[in-house]
Parts: structure tokens; sequence; C-alpha cells
């Protein structure tokens, strides 16, 4: 995914207003990612014997998955670019990232939520370097 976004982005016709490429593309990679590790850990999380014990996990899984994936949608388009916009999907983006990372780390027993967990640090961490870089 790495690639075809670089690819995409490489391919973009028209400047990106000094974005660093690397990065943008690196945290798109992220966000899907992380959706998809969010939307398996919460499936597999209604899996475990004691779903109940999982519900918060669960919901936090399910709005990680589409925060994550809406940032990374907004992140792929470019034209009539809005940085207030941008900023804000970041922000979100690594906040759910965070708290969904800390709600699956108290289950990392569960390799599911251990990799989740994993996922969203990642999110989180590319989520924020991009918006070091937008300045």
């Amino acid at each position: 995914m790495t690639i075809i976004a670089t690819e995409m982005l490489q391919a973009y016709p028209a400047d990106l207003g000094g974005i660093d490429r690397q990065k943008l593309a690196e945290c798109i990679q992220d966000c899907y990612s992380c959706a998809q590790a969010c939307t398996a850990c919460a499936d597999a999380c209604l899996s475990e014997d004691d779903v109940a014990m999982l519900v918060k996990c669960i919901r936090s899984d399910l709005d990680c998955a589409d925060i994550c994936f809406a940032t990374g949608q907004v992140l792929s388009r470019h034209t009539g670019y809005d940085a207030n916009l941008t900023r804000t999907m970041l922000e979100a983006c690594a906040a759910a990232c965070k708290a969904c990372g800390d709600l699956c780390a108290e289950h990392a027993h569960m390799p599911h939520c251990e990799y989740c967990a994993q996922q969203c640090r990642a999110c989180e961490q590319a989520c924020r370097e991009l918006l070091g870089a937008l300045g």
C-alpha cells in the first residue's frame, strides 16, 4: 500500500504545497493498516468467550477504524486542499489511535489486541509526524 500511495502522490500533477510526500504516503498507509487491524480486532473480540468484558474495546476498535479510514481518504485527496481540515483529521486520528491503543494494550494477553495496539501506536506516531511536518 505504501508503494501505491507513493506512486499516486508522485503521479499527482500539481504541487502539494510543500508537504513531505514520503511522510504523507506513510501516514496514508498507516491509517489504512490501522483501520484494518482495528476492524479485525473487533471481530476477534466478538469471538472471545467473555465478549461482555470486551464491549468497550470493540467500540473503541470500531470507532478508531472508521476515523483511520476517513483520515486515509482525506489525506488521499489534494485538489482544493484544506489545511485546517487536514490538521483536524490528523488530530482526531491520533487521539482515536491513542485511546484504542491504550485500551487494547490492557488486553495484550490476547494476540489480536496486542497487534492492534502496535498498529494504533504506529498510526498515532505517523499522524503526529505529519502534523509536525505541516507546521
